[in-house]
């Protein structure tokens, strides 16, 4: 069964009705187009033999190039060795794949107010991806309050009170020039104040290398933790699935630096390296909760192991609805 927003937020009353969980996977599927093709292609050349070694090096040698990752593609082709026999290469390819997964993700939102960080380098999507979580969260029943810690970018966050507006959630600014670390501990301050359910704090993008923005993103992440000891209960990475490994290094160095709790791999319905999702998972063991596939609203998802597996290398290719 496709995972939704209900089991994402722990509104387990409320699940989505079968068509838009189906229609969800239309979309992952029509997204990951390009990944799927470029890793069919690539397999598809194989003339696959159980009982022959070098077929299987083959397989292994075009997961890696579709960038799985070494340690999983060497996992994957150990897991198929195993199967007693394969009937469809693909299809097994996807049951495995979902089974290096763990459990559906979860956003832990299980306090008041949660806490939310989301933290990544410009142009990811991040300002995007923080509305549409904002309306999600609304639409759920919660109430929201965005805090714009994005004191570095022009613009940056006059775009961010657009999507809060859009979502109908409160919003606290800043001041030029204002400390990141002071608009997080405000926002805080103004979400136990007005009794909001979630405070999500946006973050000045910043390349993993800049050692002096890693530093000030550190910092932030112990003011907010000083004010509200436990928090923040997530602490989202937005990752451009378009740059394939390098976000997996820029996923290693957050995750070093602020505890990341969760990855939003967006832009993946434009990009050949949609595989970059099992590296992140397995060699890194970061959940990937949210994947986007478009600019539209609903093109935020919560990620679905087993929907992923068959949308990137399983299933028949005119097949355009989720197995029940």
């Amino acid at each position: 069964m496709t995972l939704g927003w209900a089991e994402l937020l722990g509104d387990a009353a409320a699940p989505e009705p079968e068509e838009s969980r189906r229609g969800l996977f239309r979309r992952l599927r029509g997204g990951l187009s390009r990944s799927r093709t470029a890793l069919a292609e690539r397999i598809a050349a194989i003339r696959f033999d159980p009982d022959d070694d070098e077929t299987w090096q083959e397989l292994e040698e075009a997961l890696i190039l579709g960038d799985v990752g070494v340690q999983a593609a060497g996992e994957l082709v150990q897991r198929l060795g195993r199967r007693r026999s394969i009937d469809d290469l693909g299809t097994a390819l996807a049951e495995e794949v979902a089974g290096l997964f763990g459990p559906p993700p979860r956003l832990d939102l299980a306090h008041k107010p949660a806490v939310i960080l989301v933290v990544g380098v410009n142009g990811t999507g991040k300002t995007t991806t923080i509305g549409k979580l904002a309306s999600r969260l609304t639409a759920s029943g919660r109430s929201v309050l965005v805090g714009a810690g994005d004191t570095f970018r022009a613009a940056a966050e006059e775009q961010l009170e657009v999507w809060a507006k859009r979502a109908g959630a409160d919003f606290v600014g800043s001041n030029k020039g204002q400390d990141p670390a002071a608009v997080a501990f405000d926002a805080i301050e103004a979400g136990i104040a007005r009794g909001h359910d979630v405070v999500i704090i946006d973050t000045a993008g910043r390349l993993h290398t800049q050692t002096n923005l890693m530093e000030e993103l550190i910092k932030v992440r112990r003011v907010i933790e000083r004010r509200l000891p436990g928090a923040p209960h997530e602490t989202l990475l937005v990752l451009d699935a378009t740059t394939g490994q390098n976000g997996l290094q820029q996923a290693k160095i957050f995750s070093q630096a602020v505890q990341v709790t969760g990855v939003v791999l967006t832009k993946l319905d434009g990009t050949a390296k949609g595989g970059i999702v099992i590296p992140i998972a397995y060699d890194l063991g970061l959940p990937v909760k949210l994947i986007g596939v478009g600019e539209t609203l609903d093109d935020l998802r919560p990620f679905d192991a087993a929907d992923f597996g068959r949308a990137l290398v399983g299933g028949d290719p005119g097949e355009d609805t989720a197995a029940d």
